[in-house]
């Protein structure tokens, strides 16, 4: 195992097993008990966040979050774990430029814009509600850290438009470790759901249950 990931930080690309549904407990808390310390930062966290879904696009998570809009790509997924890569980051008043060249392109829609330079949140959000293959759907996340196997590991609560639901991840460069985790905390045969799946099972975008 490697020493160098450090919970909290940016990293180079990790590969990551993530699952939604409504019973984690038991793997919660083995993962409680089998992590390391971990800093007091991490502990819990919260945050309100809104994602943009678009039923033509799986591949480009969308989020924005504190008045930043962030980006990531699906890369691959390599002994059934996922990698995803940053696309773009970007701040609001966002530019007509952006949007054109980054933006509209990750939700692979066509949209017009308005006459302006740049737009604010709330006027991105209306162009998004306007549009008939995108939706605005708000998140709240209560998360909970840990390190186990050196691999950054999370329990949390997410509301997906007020809809509760759990989800239980771990993350790391070395896929043989994730796999280690994955058997140590009990969740072998888990379904693996990135989030941009989840949600869109939990809106009916997606015509699929979670994994419990």
């Amino acid at each position: 195992m490697t020493s160098s990931l450090q919970i909290g930080e940016e990293s180079k690309p990790r590969f990551e097993f993530r699952s939604f549904g409504q019973h984690f407990d038991q793997a919660h808390y083995r993962m409680g008990r089998l992590s390391v310390p971990v800093p007091e930062a991490v502990w819990e966290r919260q945050s309100e966040e809104t994602y943009i879904l678009s039923r033509t696009n799986d591949v480009n998570n969308t989020k924005i979050r504190n008045g930043k809009m962030d980006i990531k790509t699906y890369i691959q997924t390599v002994d059934g774990l996922e990698q995803w890569n940053p696309l773009m980051k970007g701040e609001f008043p966002i530019h007509r430029s952006t949007l054109i060249d980054e933006v509209i392109p990750a939700f692979q829609v066509e949209m017009s814009l308005p006459d302006g330079e740049a737009f604010t949140l709330d006027e991105f959000l209306a162009l998004v509600r306007a549009h008939p293959e995108l939706q605005a759907v708000r998140v709240n996340k209560q998360r909970f850290g840990y390190m186990v196997n050196d691999t950054i590991c999370e329990y949390g609560h997410v509301l997906i438009n007020g809809a509760r639901v759990s989800t239980i991840n771990s993350e790391s460069t070395e896929l043989a470790d994730i796999h280690q985790t994955i058997v140590d905390v009990g969740l072998e045969g888990v379904e693996n759901i990135n989030y941009l799946q989840a949600i869109k099972r939990v809106i009916g975008m997606i015509d699929k249950p979670l994994a419990n």
